[in-house]
């Protein structure tokens, strides 16, 4: 086993990109499972789901003898409301509104998979936003950057300068807790 460089089952950049700022090595391969399959509206269901789902297509296609195998799902979550990716920019907005003002749990589910190492974690990070400005709001939703993104939130770019508080990582919020995965790397 090559223990220089790992295997991202995701085509997120928010999660290559905590890769890269960790200086870990890794290729990237998306999986092709289909998260409109799950029926759950729990979203501790549904994040652990996605996440399974997408391990045992990727474990299927590349196992984890020469490369290990590190898989993610986050969801966003607010007033007990799943919110996945927006559908259109409408569907941004009303995912938007509800959360400003309000608190929004982010839950990632991760599965790390080596030869000799098995870990599947769920982590949550709560943000407690102040109300979003409405010009900020529109500027955000215009630049198509809300779309991809579950809840469509992103709390190192738009939301970042409207948290009052914040319980749990950043790395998770972003879709990968470095936290959790780097003492597995070691």
């Amino acid at each position: 086993m090559d223990s220089k460089i790992i295997r991202l089952g995701s085509k997120s950049t928010s999660r290559a990109s905590i890769l890269t700022n960790a200086n870990v090595k890794f290729i990237q391969n998306a999986s092709e499972f289909n998260e409109n399959t799950i029926m759950t509206t729990n979203p501790h269901e549904f994040v652990r789901a996605a996440t399974l789902g997408k391990y045992v297509d990727l474990l299927e296609k590349y196992g984890v003898e020469d490369i290990p195998l590190i898989v993610a799902d986050s969801v966003v979550c607010c007033d007990g409301k799943l919110l996945r990716k927006a559908k259109n920019k409408k569907d941004a907005r009303n995912m938007l509104e509800l959360q400003s003002n309000n608190k929004t749990t982010i839950i990632t589910c991760m599965i790390f998979k080596s030869e000799d190492t098995y870990l599947l974690d769920v982590s949550e990070t709560t943000y407690e936003f102040m109300k979003f400005e409405k010009n900020d709001l529109d500027k955000y939703i215009q630049s198509g950057e809300c779309m991809g993104k579950a809840g469509a939130i992103m709390v190192e770019g738009f939301c970042k300068k409207y948290i009052k508080d914040v319980e749990g990582y950043e790395s998770t919020a972003m879709g990968l807790c470095i936290e959790k995965l780097l003492p597995l790397l070691s």
